[in-house]
């Protein structure tokens, strides 16, 4: 089983090389052929520059980097990685983010989960297991709220729609296009998967929050992005 993992950085320089070598060491526990693919959204500091040399000294088995001219979003970050996954035949893509929010401590029960055949892999902050650490009441309460009611409006079988920490097989995700290029491509993805499979399982997680040396993080909790991720729910 060949696995993609898809970590889409935007300068993060003071945190790449710690990031890497940390996922790196979860990641060589694993049996699989792993390959950690960092997609550089057009960074404005030496992100792209950090991560060249730590494949050229460290990784150049086992990583690569994809480098965006223009910054375009997480959305077109995760359109890259996938891309790379079909061209190079991988049968699963796993998406988590750079500053370790999305622990590696858990892509031992992805992998488990993908030994299983599922078509959809899901983190999961929502059930027995899950849940936060340093995270503020106010997004746990828009969070949560945001979840109920997606899983009302789409009836699928999950209990975190808008968690970003996933995997999905690369014979399903290629039979779709996606377009958002920000947050809500989390969203449009599922919307466009629930036509064609209704094989989705979920792995409990425990979401943190950024480090104090981490810049901080791009997603708002704001009128805009309710807006983005309202537009794929009131479509079905």
């Amino acid at each position: 089983m060949r696995v993609c993992l898809v970590v889409p950085m935007y300068n993060e320089e003071v945190i790449a090389r710690s990031s890497i070598e940390t996922i790196q060491s979860y990641i060589r526990e694993l049996p699989p052929v792993i390959t950690l693919l960092v997609v550089n959204d057009a960074s404005k500091d030496n992100t792209e520059k950090v991560v060249k040399e730590m494949i050229d000294k460290r990784f150049s088995d086992n990583m690569q980097l994809i480098s965006h001219p223009l910054n375009k979003g997480y959305g077109a970050a995760i359109r890259s990685g996938i891309k790379y996954a079909i061209a190079n035949n991988y049968d699963y893509a796993v998406f988590m983010d750079s500053d370790l929010t999305d622990h590696p401590k858990y892509l031992k029960d992805f992998y488990q989960k993908m030994t299983e055949g599922w078509d959809y892999i899901k983190g999961t902050r929502k059930s027995k297991g899950g849940g936060y650490t340093g995270v503020t009441w106010k997004r746990r309460v828009i969070s949560r709220c945001g979840n109920i009611f997606a899983r009302i409006v789409t009836k699928i079988p999950l209990t975190d729609i808008t968690y970003g920490f996933r995997a999905v097989k690369i014979n399903i995700i290629k039979k779709i296009e996606l377009k958002e290029d920000h947050f809500a491509v989390i969203i449009e993805e599922l919307m466009k998967l629930r036509k064609i499979t209704n094989n989705f399982c979920e792995i409990p997680c425990i979401l943190s929050t950024r480090g104090p040396e981490a810049r901080p993080t791009k997603f708002v909790y704001n009128i805009s992005t309710f807006f983005r991720y309202l537009k794929y729910l009131f479509r079905t």
